[in-house]
C-alpha cells in the first residue's frame, strides 16, 4: 500500500483504528467526501483526486471563505473545509490517458477507491469498478450515486434537496399544511448527503473487515435514493403497517403530551414530558399543582385529547419565565426539556468545550482553521485532528513521488497539463 513519511503535520503519537489503510478519493461535493473524511479521522491515509485549476466544486461554494495569505488558492469555502479534513490533494486531469494511468497506478497501491460520478462516466476512462477490480482483484471499490447502478432512474443525477423531496422526508418535516407556515420543508442540513456518507463509511469498514479475513475485494453500490428510504425509519413502518402516509405534524408529538416547542419571554424551549410523574413535576415548577389532579390532564391519554387546551395554559404560564430560568428549574426537577438554541448558542455550551468538539487546525497560508471534529471516541486508539483540508494539488508531487513518479517525468506531466503541483 502507498505509505508516506510522516511530516510536521502528521506526527505519529499512537495508532488509530485505520492506520495502514490507504483510500483513493475520487469523490466530489459532499456524500463521498463525507465518507472519506470519516475514514481519514479514523486514521486512513486519504488521497483526494481533484481537477487541476478548479478542484472540487465545493472549493468555490461560498461565502463564507477562509482567506489565504501568500498562497495561490487564496480563498477556500467553509463548505469544502467541512468535508475534507485530513486528506492529501493530488490534482490530476482524469480525462487524459496519462491522468487515467496515474489514477490506476495509485489505485493499485490503495485498499479502497471511493467515487461519486454519474453511472457510466468513469467507464469511459477505464476507472469504473469492473475495470479497476479486474486489474486489482483485492480492491474495495465504493460507488456513491443518486439512484444506484441499475433500475429505471440509474442514469439520473441527484442532489440532496431533490432526494429529500422525492424520498418523502419533506412530507413529514415542517408544520401541518393547514396551519400558517405549514407544508413541505427540507431539513436544515443536507441530511441525505451526510447519511449517505455515513452509510458508505460503514459499508467500507465492513468490506475491510471481510478483506482482512478472506483477502477478497468488494464492489459497493450505494444510492442516495436507497438511503432516503432507510432513513424514514419508524415513519416508513407507520406507513407499511397502515397504508396511510404520514404527514407533517410540526413539533407536537401525536401520542405524548405535553411534548412541543413552547415560547418563553425571551426564547423557545422544547418540553418533552414522557409520563404522568413528569407532568406532576412540571405543574409543581409552575406553581399549578392542581393541573396534575385535573381530570382533563391527569393521564397522558387525557392530555393528548385536551392538548389544545393544555398548550394554551402552558403558553400563558411560560410567558412569565425567561428561557434560562425555566430550563434550569425544570432540569432541577427532572422534567425533560431543552432550550431551542441557535448554532452559536449550541457551540457556546460548556459541554462542547469539555468534549473538545471544536478544534483549531494550523493550515499553512491560512492560519488557524476551526473544525467540528469527529464525535467518535476510542479509549485505546484515540483519534487525532492535526491535518486541515488541503490546498488544491498541495500533495501532488509528494504522492506521485511515493508512487515512483518524480523529476523529469513529473515536470513533463505538469507541462502537459495532466497534473498541477
Amino acid at each position: 500500500m502507498l505509505q508516506l513519511q510522516a511530516d510536521d503535520t502528521t506526527t505519529v503519537t499512537g495508532a488509530r483504528p485505520l492506520d495502514g489503510v490507504t483510500v483513493l478519493d475520487l469523490g466530489r461535493i459532499l456524500a463521498a467526501p463525507w465518507a472519506t473524511q470519516i475514514l481519514a479521522d479514523l486514521g486512513a491515509q486519504v488521497i483526494k483526486i481533484e481537477r487541476p485549476v478548479t478542484g472540487d466544486d465545493t472549493r468555490a461554494w461560498g461565502p463564507p471563505f477562509a482567506q489565504g495569505h501568500g498562497v495561490d488558492d487564496a480563498a477556500v469555502s467553509g463548505y469544502f473545509l467541512a468535508a475534507n479534513r485530513g486528506k492529501k490533494s493530488v490534482a490530476v486531469d482524469i480525462s487524459t490517458p496519462q491522468g487515467q494511468e496515474l489514477v490506476r497506478n495509485l489505485a493499485a497501491r490503495c485498499d479502497v477507491v471511493v467515487e461519486n460520478f454519474k453511472v457510466g462516466d468513469l467507464a469511459r476512462f477505464g476507472l469504473d469498478a469492473a475495470s479497476m477490480r479486474k486489474a486489482i482483484p483485492g480492491l474495495i471499490y465504493c460507488s456513491v450515486t443518486g439512484f444506484g447502478q441499475d433500475g429505471p432512474r440509474h442514469e439520473q443525477a441527484a442532489y440532496d434537496f431533490a432526494i429529500q423531496a422525492m424520498g418523502g422526508i419533506m412530507s413529514v418535516t415542517g408544520e401541518r399544511a393547514d396551519l400558517p407556515g405549514g407544508g413541505a420543508q427540507k431539513v436544515g442540513i443536507p441530511v441525505v448527503d451526510l447519511m449517505t456518507g455515513m452509510y458508505a463509511a460503514v459499508a467500507i469498514l465492513a468490506a475491510l473487515n471481510r478483506k482482512a479475513a478472506t483477502g477478497a475485494g468488494e464492489t459497493i453500490d450505494l444510492a442516495m435514493f436507497d438511503v432516503a428510504a432507510a432513513m424514514l425509519g419508524n415513519q416508513a413502518m407507520n406507513f407499511l403497517l397502515t397504508g396511510r402516509p404520514p404527514t407533517q405534524g410540526g413539533n407536537r408529538h401525536p401520542n405524548i403530551q405535553p411534548q412541543d416547542v413552547f415560547a418563553c419571554s425571551d426564547g423557545d424551549i422544547v418540553l418533552a414530558v414522557g409520563n404522568d410523574r413528569q407532568f406532576a413535576k412540571l405543574c409543581g415548577v409552575l406553581g399549578r399543582d392542581e393541573w396534575a389532579l385535573d381530570s382533563r390532564f391527569k393521564t397522558n391519554a387525557a392530555r393528548v385529547a385536551a392538548s389544545a387546551e393544555l398548550t394554551g395554559l402552558l403558553l400563558g404560564a411560560f410567558a412569565a419565565w425567561s428561557r434560562a430560568d425555566l430550563v434550569r428549574a425544570l432540569e432541577q426537577s427532572g422534567v425533560p426539556c431543552a432550550p431551542v438554541n441557535n448554532i452559536a448558542e449550541f457551540f457556546d455550551d460548556p459541554q462542547i468545550a469539555h468534549r473538545q468538539m471544536i478544534r483549531r487546525l494550523e493550515a499553512p497560508g491560512y492560519g488557524e482553521i476551526p473544525q467540528v471534529v469527529s464525535p467518535m471516541r476510542f479509549s485505546d486508539a484515540p483519534l487525532r485532528f492535526d491535518v486541515p483540508a488541503p490546498r488544491l494539488g498541495e500533495h501532488t508531487a509528494e504522492i506521485l513521488a511515493a508512487a515512483g513518479i518524480q523529476g523529469d517525468a513529473l515536470v513533463q506531466l505538469e507541462q502537459d497539463g495532466v497534473v498541477c503541483t
